[in-house]
């Protein structure tokens, strides 16, 4: 890309954010978008066809990195199962990893969240929740061929647990939390939640 168009382009970008954030996806203007890039309206649409493909080249590559790091740590999980059993694979820190990534990428959170009604990720909380589901169905499955003993439970019923688990990790940034205000509030949701899925696997 020549300097004078990536020079552009950062402009645009970087007023494409503001402009979402504060008005989120419906209401935003692409001539507002323009007259603060510094260009033209028309010469929005040499970088970008549309406004959600404005709005998706913000959140898309925070989402790629998260789910890497989400099947890595998934991973990690079924090794412990393998390797050391059902308790020892229960000393993880889910929230806060999730919690640490959410504040090193929060205005994309924030866009995702919050600002992202009338886009193809508007239902990205049940998205992630139903990718959380899959997952944590994975574990216990690997529990029982380990040999541990899972009661039967609801499956609806573990839907909307899980669900209520997704939707508390993304509270702080719904209520403007700080990095430190959500890092501890992560501490509470680990201990909150962990007794309860131990008791739901037979743990306690």
């Amino acid at each position: 890309m020549p300097r004078n168009k990536a020079e552009s382009h950062e402009r645009i970008v970087a007023a494409a954010k503001d402009e979402f954030l504060t008005y989120g996806f419906e209401n935003a203007s692409m001539r507002r978008i323009a007259a603060n890039a510094g260009i033209t309206a028309s010469g929005l649409y040499k970088h970008f066809p549309n406004k959600e493909e404005m709005f998706a080249h913000l959140v898309q590559p925070m989402l790629d990195e998260f789910f890497v790091l989400y099947r890595q740590k998934e991973q990690e999980e079924h090794d412990a199962i393998e390797q050391v059993g059902a308790a020892a694979a229960f000393l993880n820190e889910d929230a806060l990893y999730t919690m640490e990534f959410i504040y090193d990428h929060l205005d994309a959170f924030r866009l995702l969240v919050c600002c992202s009604q009338g886009t193809r990720y508007e239902n990205y909380a049940h998205k992630l929740a139903e990718l959380e589901e899959e997952s944590s169905l994975k574990y216990i499955e690997a529990l029982r061929r380990h040999g541990d003993h899972v009661p039967a439970f609801d499956r609806k019923e573990f839907h909307l647990l899980v669900s209520a688990n997704v939707e508390a990790v993304l509270q702080p940034i719904r209520h403007g939390f700080t990095r430190e205000e959500a890092m501890h509030y992560a501490e509470t949701i680990n201990t909150f939640f962990s007794k309860g899925w131990k008791w739901l696997c037979g743990m306690e």
